[in-house]
C-alpha cells in the first residue's frame, strides 16, 4: 500500500493526489477547477486516483482567497415544470464547458427565494440564476449591493441583473393567429394567477391584441389559481363550456394542463380538433406521445440556461443587458 493510502480521506491534500498520479499538484488543481485544461487520459487518471483514496477538493481556502467561487447558483421555482429540467441542462452543461459547478435550489414562495439568494451569496457564487416572477422587495437591493452577477430567465424588460428569455408577446400572437387561420372563432384563453404569474401574464396582450384585430371577443377568459396537474386541464374544460357551450378552442398555459382537457374531451366525446382545438406551452414529452398529438411552444428552454452563464460568465463592459433566444410554434394534430 502507497504512503497516501494510509492517510485519512479527510488529511489528503491536492499533493498527495499528484504524488499518487505522478503528475504536478497544478494538474491536480486543474482537473477539478479547469478540466477542459488538462488531456482526457491524464485528467482520467487523476480523478481515478481521488475516488480510489476518497479524495474531495477544499474549494475554501481558494474561495476565501479570491472571494468568489467557481460555483454559479440556480433558484428554481418549482421542477415540475419539464420546462425547467431543459433549463438546468443548459446551465450546468455550459456552467461544465468553462470550468464551473452549478448548484440549483428550490424557492417555491418569494421569501423562500430570498432565502435561497442568501444562502447562495454566503457561498460566494460566481453568479446567481433566477427564474422572473413575483420578488420580495428586497431581493433587487440586496443582489445590487453584493455585487454578484445576476441573469434572471423567462422574464421581461426589467429583469433582476441580464435578462435571458425568448418573445412571449410574439409566440402568444403566433398562436392565436394559427387557431383564427383554422377558422376558430370562440378561442378561451386560460390567464394563471399565483407562483410564477409574470411568465404566464406576458401571453395575454399578444392573445388579446389578435382577437381584437380580427374582430373577435377577447373576453373568454378564465382565470385560475394555479394549473399544475391532468386534473386542472379537465376543471378548465368544464368551466369553459358552462361559460360558452360553443367552445371551438383553449389555448392552455401548460402542455400537462392541455393534456388533461384533451383527456376531458375524449370522456364527453368531443372530437379534437373537429370540435374543439386545444393548444398546449411548452413543448413538454407529454405532447407528443398524445393522440391527438399537440400543438404547442416551444421555447428552446436549453438555450435559455445556456444563454443564463454566458451571460454569466463573460461579462464586461461590451456585455449586452438582455439576450433573446428563439421559439418555435410547432404546429400538430390538436389544432
Amino acid at each position: 500500500m502507497s504512503e497516501p493510502d494510509r492517510i485519512s480521506s479527510k488529511n489528503l491534500t491536492m499533493q498527495d493526489i499528484a504524488k499518487a498520479a505522478g503528475v504536478s499538484p497544478m494538474t491536480v488543481s486543474n482537473c477539478f477547477r479547469y478540466p477542459d485544461r488538462v488531456r482526457p487520459k491524464t485528467r482520467e487518471t487523476v480523478m481515478n486516483v481521488a475516488a480510489q483514496l476518497g479524495y474531495v477538493p477544499n474549494m475554501s481556502a481558494g474561495l476565501l482567497a479570491a472571494g468568489s467561487s467557481q460555483v454559479i447558483g440556480a433558484v428554481l421555482p418549482s421542477i415540475r415544470n419539464s420546462a425547467f429540467y431543459r433549463y438546468v441542462a443548459g446551465l450546468r452543461q455550459a456552467a461544465t464547458e468553462r470550468g464551473h459547478e452549478l448548484i440549483t435550489m428550490i424557492a417555491e414562495t418569494p421569501e423562500e427565494e430570498l432565502s435561497a439568494v442568501q444562502t447562495l451569496l454566503g457561498l460566494r457564487v460566481a453568479g446567481i440564476a433566477l427564474v422572473a416572477g413575483p420578488h420580495v422587495a428586497d431581493l433587487r437591493q440586496l443582489l445590487a449591493l453584493s455585487g454578484t452577477p445576476v441573469v434572471e430567465s423567462w422574464g421581461g424588460e426589467d429583469a433582476i441583473g441580464c435578462g435571458v428569455a425568448y418573445d412571449v408577446g410574439a409566440a402568444s400572437r403566433e398562436l392565436t393567429q394559427h387557431l383564427i387561420k383554422q377558422g376558430r372563432r370562440r378561442i378561451g384563453f386560460v390567464q394563471v394567477l399565483g407562483g410564477g404569474e409574470q411568465r404566464y401574464t406576458m401571453r395575454f396582450p399578444g392573445f388579446q391584441k389578435v382577437m381584437f384585430d380580427a374582430g373577435l371577443a377577447d373576453n373568454l377568459v378564465l382565470t385560475v389559481r394555479a394549473a399544475d396537474g391532468f386534473g386542472s386541464g379537465a376543471r378548465i374544460l368544464n368551466e369553459f363550456l358552462s361559460l360558452e357551450p360553443r367552445l371551438d378552442a383553449i389555448l392552455c398555459p401548460t402542455d400537462v394542463v392541455a393534456a388533461g382537457a384533451l383527456f376531458e374531451c375524449q370522456r364527453r366525446g368531443l372530437d379534437i380538433p373537429g370540435d374543439i382545438a386545444i393548444a398546449g406551452w411548452g413543448d413538454y414529452d407529454i405532447g407528443r406521445q398524445l393522440s391527438p398529438t399537440l400543438t404547442t411552444i416551444t421555447p428552446f428552454s436549453f438555450d435559455i440556461g445556456a444563454g443564463a452563464v454566458k451571460m454569466l460568465l463573460e461579462g464586461g463592459a461590451e456585455r449586452p443587458n438582455s439576450l433573446l433566444t428563439p421559439y418555435a410554434l410547432e404546429v400538430r394534430e390538436s389544432t
